[in-house]
């Protein structure tokens, strides 16, 4: 992202975030923790000041961005950028990424789309709920009962969700260790979202996307660890017909394309997102 000087909407509504310093933001964080910073920034720049927090919403290309989304998510759908792939691998990218690098969006300050964006509060209580009940749907697949979460102290709970709001990985990951490493709890599924964009046409709205999620079992049939070409062929045969070699999509996490053999249950452990999700993004090849 980066910061603004031009009006694309009547009373200056909205900005273009183009021209001033650039603002770097993590990844696995969500935009929404990001709003109050934005309005006090553009507030002095308004005609009308006044204008709540709870009235800014970001887009791009058109596209209102989803709050309880990551931001590595909304960017591996929506950014045009070209994912990282492996090195051992015959692809060779086009180096492209510095054209979308900074990822310009739109800050707008009117004409919420409320059929498509939750609102939020000036308290952030909004996104903690959304974040909490992420969490607590990822335990109960885990787990089979959700227990975990439920029985967390609310010292815990509550470190947990500073530690989101603070990007703060000192404070947030010894409470998912305890998330993730349940005593005398082997874990049955793994919570895993695919996101495939929709074709544009006159009966969807732009951006629209299909999310797929099954139960996806830590163990193959043969007891094996289940791998992420197992998992895809389970879920989403017609795009992923091989369980070894991509050949007609490729799925995308933080930016870059799994291999089929990688196992699942190691990407859950050491790189879901901080709702303790895979949240996959499944880009088409060719």
């Amino acid at each position: 992202m980066s910061c603004p000087s031009s009006y694309s909407e009547p009373h200056a509504a909205a900005f273009i975030l183009t021209t001033l310093p650039q603002i770097q933001f993590p990844r696995l964080s969500y935009l929404a923790l990001h709003i109050h910073k934005l309005h006090a920034f553009f507030a002095p720049s308004l005609i009308f000041p006044a204008i709540p927090v709870t009235d800014i919403w970001l887009s791009y290309e058109g596209v209102p961005l989803k709050w309880h989304y990551p931001l590595g998510l909304l960017y591996d759908l929506y950014s045009g950028a070209e994912p990282y792939y492996p090195p051992d691998t015959s692809h060779k990218p086009d180096d492209e990424e510095a054209a979308h690098l900074p990822w310009r969006l739109t800050v707008h300050f009117s004409a919420f789309p409320v059929e498509q964006l939750v609102r939020l509060d000036d308290a952030d209580a909004q996104m903690h709920d959304l974040f909490i009940q992420a969490v607590k749907e990822a335990d109960y697949l885990r787990t089979g009962t959700g227990k975990t979460v439920m029985f967390l102290s609310k010292e815990d709970s509550t470190q947990l969700w500073d530690g989101v709001k603070a990007h703060n990985f000192a404070l947030y990951n010894p409470i998912n260790q305890k998330l993730l490493n349940p005593q005398g709890v082997k874990l049955r599924h793994l919570p895993v979202r695919l996101y495939l964009p929709h074709a544009a046409s006159e009966d969807t709205e732009p951006g629209s996307l299909r999310v797929v999620q099954t139960l996806v079992k830590a163990e193959s049939s043969a007891r094996q660890p289940q791998t992420v070409g197992a998992a895809l062929n389970q879920i989403l045969p017609s795009l992923f017909p091989s369980r070894r070699s991509p050949l007609l999509a490729q799925a995308v996490l933080h930016g870059a394309v799994l291999p089929l053999g990688a196992g699942v249950e190691e990407l859950v452990r050491a790189s879901a997102y901080l709702d303790g999700w895979l949240h996959i993004a499944v880009v088409m090849m060719g």
